[in-house]
């Protein structure tokens, strides 16, 4: 869908004039950094997939060549356009990075025989186009080693773009990656994965045209590539920090960082180079203590402390850190003092959120208070773009206290419907709330609008009148947003308003999700999709035998739950099944019918097939297209 979007308002123009006049636009430092060490690139950025469709197209991105328009916030469109700088870059002799061919960047040690990569970008596309320009320029080395520093996907999905299963089974290459790894890649990617893939389209404006009223950048790179996301599991695990590794020649010192950016997260120095990777704990931004798309809270103290002790580990024996997305540091002065600054950042946000709540401010009353002090707050690489102040504020406040303020009158509060038809009774019905949202919107109260209006929505979701205004808020609210996550949630608000939800008949390759799930990870999701109030009342056995890895499982439905039991023999049931682990994770995440693998022989039943099916039956099909800004 290709729409263009309304104009700035008055208001949308004066805020946006009042960034420009409060930041150092003439500071073009990051610029420079940003294009150090360019060696080559592709041109035109088009990548695509076997069968010709495009993945990732940096040219879509070509307007941000201009002047900041009045629909861009300009500290946001001057940070897209330091994204539009890609290709393969020199951070030092023998270290090299891709940027610009995904959300993240590949970074390439040479080592003794070949490349050690580290983070192989999103999809395998991108990481085969990017690896292709190495060889190109640098040498037709093979792959060595590959560090996952952390367990987002834009950090190892794109692995089979540059080795294969058999690579890893021959013992010709390694993998590396932090302790934790595959559960919290399975934990974020398929528990909680149908809710959070929904909400990142919004996050990262997948829906959005490119240009000055749609998407300008995703604030920690321009997006994520469309794709194939591939997994191939670790062969070593870094447990601690001070643990070392050689990989095709090279040393590494690890640090271990869990429960600061992700929950499966390290750095690590090169002391042959005198350079530290900071992973995705430093960048050039303010990051997210807790993300839009959700995630679990992150730790900002654990995080502070992480880069406090990466200062006294390795700043005083660095010459240049780099970082899995944005560009390098130089100078041992400035990348301790760009530590410190982080360091700072992540600390008075955690600090200052709880000296508010100890004088009795609530989660949304401490986001309204909190600002940095200077020069934090003025400077580059605390702005914004991602993470905001207001949301990190409500994070470090909701890891402490939860979600509740404390105030019994929002302990149990209607939900949106319901509450948005008492709302509107109470204050005249619809035309006269939008009337008066009307003159709110006039006088340039965007977050007044959209927050009244809401309940207008969602009390009458076919009032096309409140839709529209709500949407055209929303968008002015994107339009002055600094933070790229928040003006694509805007953005995409007000399209789904005005257009509904556009719905794709796609589908993903889960294979190499399944294949690094355990049986247990697959038991436990499959837990999540039984319907208790369904399911509430029945009690069933299933006796579950995994062939190719001799597993044997207890299924037990009671009281609503489903819970299963390791046993290591043949249980008393009122059904038994056998079937591969491959049979039992495609039948989990749904993607075939019980029947089918009953008929094609994949699945062996003995007893009762009909409490199999029963089973089945009880379970929930998981809607990706789910309504957000509507009920």
């Amino acid at each position: 869908m290709t729409v263009k979007g309304k104009s700035a308002t008055a208001t949308t123009k004066a805020a946006n004039r009042a960034v420009s006049a409060r930041l150092d636009f003439d500071d073009k430092t990051a610029f420079d950094d940003a294009r150090r060490g360019f060696v080559a690139t592709l041109d035109p950025l088009v990548i695509r997939n076997a069968q010709g469709h495009v993945v990732w197209d940096g040219d879509t991105y070509a307007f941000l060549a201009d002047e900041a328009p009045d629909t861009v916030n300009p500290s946001l469109w001057r940070m897209s356009q330091l994204h539009t700088i890609h290709g393969l870059f020199k951070v030092v002799d023998g270290i090299y990075q891709v940027r610009g061919f995904d959300i993240s960047n590949m970074t390439l040690v040479e080592g003794d025989t070949g490349y050690v990569v580290i983070d192989p970008l999103t999809s395998a596309e991108c990481a085969s186009a990017a690896m292709d320009l190495v060889r190109r320029e640098l040498g037709d080395r093979p792959v060595t080693a590959i560090v996952y520093t952390h367990s987002h996907v834009d950090h190892f999905g794109g692995v089979k773009g540059l080795v294969s299963e058999a690579d890893i089974s021959a013992g010709s290459v390694r993998i590396v990656a932090p302790t934790g790894f595959l559960a919290h890649t399975v934990s974020e990617n398929v528990y909680a994965g149908n809710a959070m893939n929904r909400r990142a389209q919004y996050m990262h404006g997948g829906k959005l045209p490119h240009g000055p009223s749609g998407v300008v950048s995703a604030g920690l790179g321009l997006g994520l590539s469309t794709g194939t996301v591939t997994l191939l599991e670790p062969t070593d695990y870094v447990t601690e920090t001070g643990q070392e590794l050689v990989l095709d020649g090279v040393r590494f010192e690890f640090q271990y960082t869990p429960d600061a950016e992700a929950p499966a997260e390290m750095n690590f120095y090169l002391p042959d180079f005198r350079a530290l990777c900071m992973a995705e704990n430093v960048s050039h931004h303010m990051h997210n203590l807790y993300t839009p798309r959700g995630a679990q809270i992150r730790d900002a103290a654990a995080w502070s402390d992480y880069i406090h002790a990466a200062i006294g580990l390795y700043a005083h024996r660095s010459d240049v850190l780099f970082i899995c997305h944005h560009w390098p540091v130089w100078g041992r002065q400035k990348l301790t003092d760009f530590l410190e600054q982080q360091r700072d950042l992540y600390r008075y946000i955690h600090d200052e959120t709880l000296r508010l709540a100890a004088h009795g401010h609530t989660l949304v009353e401490i986001a309204e208070l909190i600002e940095l002090p200077e020069p934090l707050g003025s400077s580059w690489s605390s702005r914004g773009y991602y993470g905001t102040l207001n949301h990190n504020a409500k994070a470090v406040y909701q890891k402490y206290l939860g979600w509740f303020d404390g105030n019994p009158a929002t302990l149990h509060q209607h939900p949106p419907v319901e509450a948005g038809k008492r709302y509107v009774e109470y204050m005249g019905g619809a035309d006269a709330v939008l009337r008066n949202a009307r003159k709110s919107f006039d006088d340039g109260d965007y977050r007044w609008v959209a927050q009244v209006v809401n309940h207008v929505v969602f009390a009458e979701p076919d009032n096309q009148q409140a839709r529209e205004l709500q949407a055209d808020a929303l968008e002015q609210l994107g339009y002055q947003a600094e933070s790229a996550s928040w003006r694509n949630f805007y953005l995409t608000g007000a399209q789904e308003l005005r257009h509904g939800v556009v719905v794709e008949s796609t589908s993903f390759d889960t294979s190499d999700v399944l294949a690094a799930m355990t049986t247990d990870m697959m038991l436990k999701y499959l837990a999540i999709r039984l319907n208790g109030p369904k399911a509430a009342g029945r009690a069933l056995r299933v006796d579950l035998h995994v062939t190719d890895t001799d597993e044997r499982r207890l299924l037990q439905v009671t009281n609503g739950v489903l819970v299963h039991t390791a046993t290591s023999a043949p249980q008393d049931a009122d059904v038994s099944v056998a079937l591969t682990r491959a049979a039992l994770g495609s039948l989990t995440l749904g993607g075939t019918a019980l029947d089918r693998c009953i008929a094609d022989g994949s699945v062996s039943v003995g007893g009762n097939a009909d409490v199999l099916r029963e089973l089945f039956a009880l379970l929930d099909t998981f809607d990706r297209f789910f309504d957000i800004v509507t009920p």
